[in-house]
């Protein structure tokens, strides 16, 4: 086996590994750091960074983005073909099992005692790897002050995630190469942002609403578009996959939304898997893959069109410029959503301090990823047994 396809077969085995593991998006961008980037020391961690910064002022799912931007630098192009598809392939047909399962018996409840204790193992794993990674991108008092004001405006949704990393490229221009462009390029990157709301308002325009009943036809073009236009990651996504399906289109209930939420929490991989779900019961098995794929399509599209040509413009003076304002900025965003997940991950005293042993854990002992992730299922399990319930009662 020549060492391209061994490259390719490695890239296939490590994101299919990913896909089955990453419980949440935590545990997801916890794993790519650590399984691709300190493990196997595939790219740097300021490439890493580069990847980071790329995927999150693009439109549509950012992890899957991620994966694709891996297997291209780790394999050529179709190394990011099999890792986007690699990445997906476990939950999708996890996803169809649980479908499956649900409709027949309801939510295992041995599913949420695992869940329980993943929780908070998974953020603890992203804790880690985003603290790693800011050792790096934050060197500098300005860098950060980068990372605070980017910090600042993703709690109070100033503008948007895409917005602050634009804007903080524009700073990093304005700081490190010229002045006068940089603030050109802020001028230019608000335009953007509005562009960006306007394109929003056309997500739903061109189904019928109202209508109640969709083909595969209506499920594929309204998922594309849905993964071609919205910005912000899985979970803006999932909200405006909500509104739509239920509110306008009236595709699906409240309730089946939310029982399709409850499942894709039960289902590794990326978050807007929950698309399948949807996609599920709307038109079955059929319905769910075209979801699917869908939704996916366009990152695919995107990050392999504009790859190829990455390394020749980030040669550029005002694009590295603009790199050292973005990654200090990615690192203060992602703090935010960190801060946002610990209520969920951590709703009690004992998930609490199973987040902080995680953390301690994993910074001094570097433990296996893998390890950690298991051992939070099975002490979620152990926990919510009848034996312990009774021992605490």
């Amino acid at each position: 086996m020549n060492e391209i396809n061994r490259n390719r077969l490695e890239v296939t085995s490590v994101f299919l590994k990913i896909g089955a593991l990453g419980y949440g998006p935590a545990a997801i961008w916890g794993l790519i750091q650590a399984e691709v980037q300190e493990r196997r020391a595939w790219l740097t961690k300021e490439r890493y960074l580069e990847g980071m910064a790329l995927v999150n002022v693009l439109p549509g799912a950012t992890a899957m983005q991620m994966c694709i931007f891996v297997g291209h630098e780790r394999a050529g192009w179709w190394g990011g073909v099999l890792a986007g598809l690699a990445f997906m392939a476990p939950a999708l047909a996890i996803m169809l099992a649980l479908s499956v399962v649900s409709a027949a018996y309801g939510a295992l409840p041995l599913m949420r005692d695992a869940f329980y204790g993943l929780g908070p193992v998974v953020l603890g794993v992203f804790v880690v790897a985003i603290y790693r990674i800011g050792r790096t991108a934050i060197k500098a008092a300005w860098s950060a002050v980068v990372a605070l004001v980017a910090a600042a405006a993703a709690a109070f949704s100033l503008v948007g995630v895409a917005g602050i990393l634009l804007l903080a490229g524009c700073a990093g221009v304005a700081l490190h190469h010229s002045r006068r462009q940089g603030l050109y390029a802020a001028l230019a990157a608000l335009c953007l942002v509005a562009a960006e709301r306007f394109a929003e308002s056309l997500l739903g325009g061109g189904a019928a609403a109202g209508s109640g009943q969709a083909g595969l036809w209506d499920i594929a073009i309204f998922f594309f578009k849905v993964g071609a236009l919205t910005f912000g990651g899985g979970m803006s996504i999932v909200a405006f996959v909500q509104d739509q399906v239920v509110n306008y289109l009236h595709w699906i209930s409240a309730q089946e939304f939310i029982e399709c939420l409850t499942l894709s929490q039960f289902t590794p991989g990326p978050i807007i898997m929950v698309a399948a779900y949807v996609g599920y019961k709307i038109a079955g098995i059929a319905g769910a893959s075209v979801a699917a794929f869908a939704i996916f399509l366009p990152s695919f599209i995107l990050m392999l069109s504009i790859l190829p040509v990455l390394d020749r413009v980030r040669r550029l003076a005002w694009v590295k410029a603009a790199m050292k304002g973005i990654t200090p900025a990615v690192v203060g965003a992602i703090g935010v959503t960190i801060i946002q997940l610990v209520p969920h991950a951590a709703p009690d005293l004992f998930t609490g301090v199973l987040l902080a042993l995680t953390v301690i854990a994993l910074a001094a002992w570097r433990l296996p990823v893998l390890s950690a992730v298991v051992g939070g299922g099975l002490i979620g399990i152990v926990a919510r047994s009848k034996l312990v319930q009774r021992l605490v009662s």
